[in-house]
């Protein structure tokens, strides 16, 4: 089968599971959301105490399980680090800040379109400008440099031995894990169902290399349109689903986990589509690549799921009322920091370059 039509195939896959979730019970338009179930990890984790998103999620156990163990098959699992390590962390956590101002990450946004919420349009063009953004500092030079693969060969069992154990906690549901009763985290899929699903999500990101970012990245810098391929068909079959098991509500108005003050939902996926071009991929790429032995992007996961704690704890997040004075600060701080960042980066590298 040729690539073309594998990340096709795949992403009709990705759109269906994630449109029969939100039938099984997860909470609607939401099948798959990074960014989204980060947060709820991290509240499950006691990271932060918004009780109304607090779950440990299995799709991303799979996720991380479903992409290694098919590395592992192909001989892809190799270890690696030293890309500036602490500077993806810094974004991971930027990343998971601008999704939850608009209150979901670039899954989310194509599921969300894909229900009919119009109130994601916004999103969806703010992330297009900082994807577009990201790739004229690629033009300018911009690189975090490349990873090194002298490290330990255990080091690449350490993501997946994490979420393996989270996967433990979920099952064991001990007394210091925390779940919701309420609110979008006490909504969720069967756990086996969950599981399995993150599990073929997981393998089938890790064969074609699906991006959300790689493929308006690749589109804006090379003119191939091989990613988005896959990420058009995951919206088209999420889209017919939706149709098909009702769960099709098309507005902007009363729309599920969601609000609609435009420029914020911009501002927010900009700041997404910015970092997600530094980093390399989007938060499911960098979920992928960490499950593959990339300890600077598991550190880049970190970052996600500790930003998600941070926007919790100190009202950065939106709700569905809006987003408030702390998360409007904090995402034009975030965007000027993240935009400082590529231009200090561009320069360093001229220089060293002449």
């Amino acid at each position: 089968m040729s690539d073309n039509k594998f990340i096709i195939i795949s992403g009709g896959i990705i759109g269906l599971l994630a449109a029969l979730l939100v039938r099984a019970g997860n909470p609607a338009n939401m099948g798959i959301c990074m960014a989204c179930f980060f947060r709820d990890i991290a509240g499950g984790l006691g990271l932060h105490r918004a009780d109304i998103v607090q779950n440990l999620r299995p799709e991303i156990v799979g996720f991380v399980l479903g992409g290694f163990v098919l590395a592992k098959y192909k001989g892809e699992v190799k270890p690696r680090t030293g890309s500036n390590p602490l500077l993806r962390f810094l974004m991971g956590a930027f990343m998971a800040i601008g999704a939850l101002v608009f209150l979901g990450c670039p899954w989310r946004m194509i599921l969300r379109l894909s229900g009919g919420d119009l109130t994601a349009i916004a999103g969806l063009i703010g992330y297009l400008a900082g994807i577009y953004v990201g790739v004229l500092f690629l033009r300018q030079g911009f690189t975090l440099g490349r990873a090194y693969y002298n490290v330990n060969p255990a080091s690449g069992y350490v993501i997946p031995a994490v979420f393996l154990g989270v996967m433990v906690f979920r099952l064991a549901n001990p007394e210091f894990i925390f779940l919701s009763e309420a609110g979008p985290g006490s909504q969720f899929a069967p756990v086996g169902l969950a599981l399995g699903a993150g599990l073929l999500v997981g393998g089938l990101a890790q064969r074609s290399r699906i991006c959300t970012a790689g493929a308006f990245r690749d589109m804006f810098l090379i003119r191939d349109n091989h990613l988005l391929n896959g990420v058009l068909m995951i919206f088209g079959v999420a889209l017919a689903a939706n149709l098909v098991l009702g769960q099709f509500n098309l507005g902007f108005a009363e729309q599920p986990v969601a609000h609609n003050e435009v420029i914020w939902n911009f501002l927010g996926m900009t700041i997404v589509g910015i970092t997600a071009v530094m980093l390399g991929g989007c938060p499911l790429r960098q979920t992928i690549l960490a499950s593959e032995g990339d300890l600077d992007a598991g550190l880049t996961v970190v970052g996600l799921i500790v930003g998600a704690a941070f926007a919790h704890n100190f009202g950065l997040a939106a709700s569905p009322e809006g987003v408030g004075f702390n998360g409007r600060v904090a995402t034009i701080l975030i965007l000027a920091i993240v935009l400082i960042i590529g231009f200090v980066n561009v320069q360093q590298n001229n220089r060293a370059k002449g």
